[in-house]
């Protein structure tokens, strides 16, 4: 087992997604699971699950866009198994399409403020445990420059708070030798959850091919296993894993300019 006799702490976990997968899998490699969600029944649902294969979950309602919560949700996982040794930042507003300036600032604000304060208040706790990791889940929807399909739904929040979760995972990358506290991110493609299948079924062909919809998605038990790696490979701090699915997971390596090609741009005076 992995993380036998760690404790980690998943927000967003009370859904039927990614979630739930993520906090089903750190628990079946030995970890005590605070289930975090705004959702106590989904919370329960799925501490339930994880406790119907033997194994500990607790559940603390929260919402990571309030400080005060995610304050009191490490303080709890303190108490009822004395310390942090794994934060999972997967919560996610997921207003989408955005259509008002308002979803913007709710997509950043569950996304990019809530992971901020959850990480925060992680590091605080895994320095009392001489360590520990931490995985942001992000999206491949911020990798590129501009919006790749020729026609789609409004997501500039949305995609400005998953590219800060890339920063701000890269620039705490010093943590990993300095505090032994790694920071990895995870940015996958299109997950295959019951709510992404059913639009995708929805679609028309046209609809798909103006979407951009992947002929493979990344199931939420492989995201958990790629969580999994990013939380237990010593040799990981500060890296941005990206996958696309049908391709194997790769990592952007340390130094990238961020962009492969350039256009000539205008002249300076």
């Amino acid at each position: 087992m992995l993380l036998k006799n760690q404790t980690a702490i998943v927000t967003g976990a009370g859904g039927d997604g990614c979630g739930r997968a993520i906090a089903r899998r750190l628990a079946r490699e030995g970890a005590s699971v605070v289930v975090a969600d705004i959702s106590e029944r989904g919370a329960r649902e799925t501490a339930r699950a994880i406790e119907a294969e033997g194994l500990r979950a607790s559940t603390f309602p929260t919402d990571v866009s309030d400080e005060a919560g995610v304050r009191a949700l490490f303080a709890f996982a303190e108490r009822m198994y004395g310390g942090v040794d794994v934060l999972v930042n997967n919560a996610s507003a997921m207003v989408f399409p955005e259509k008002s300036f308002d979803d913007w600032f709710t997509n950043v604000r569950v996304d990019l403020l809530g992971a901020m304060y959850a990480t925060r208040y992680g590091i605080e706790a895994m320095r009392r445990r001489d360590g520990g990791a931490i995985v942001n889940i992000g999206s491949t929807s911020a990798v590129p420059h501009g919006d790749v399909r020729s026609r789609g739904p409004a997501s500039s929040g949305y995609n400005t708070a998953k590219a800060g979760m890339m920063r701000l995972t890269t620039t705490l990358a010093w943590m990993g030798e300095k505090e032994r506290i790694r920071v990895n991110c995870l940015m996958p493609h299109w997950i295959g959850t019951g709510h992404i299948r059913a639009v995708v079924a929805a679609m028309t062909p046209e609809q798909q091919r103006q979407s951009a919809v992947p002929d493979v998605l990344i199931t939420p038990d492989e995201i958990a296993g790629a969580v999994l790696v990013l939380a237990t490979d010593e040799s990981l701090a500060g890296r941005v894993m990206v996958w696309y699915g049908g391709e194997r997971p790769w990592l952007i390596p340390f130094g990238d300019r961020g962009y492969i090609t350039f256009e000539d741009g205008p002249v300076i005076p």
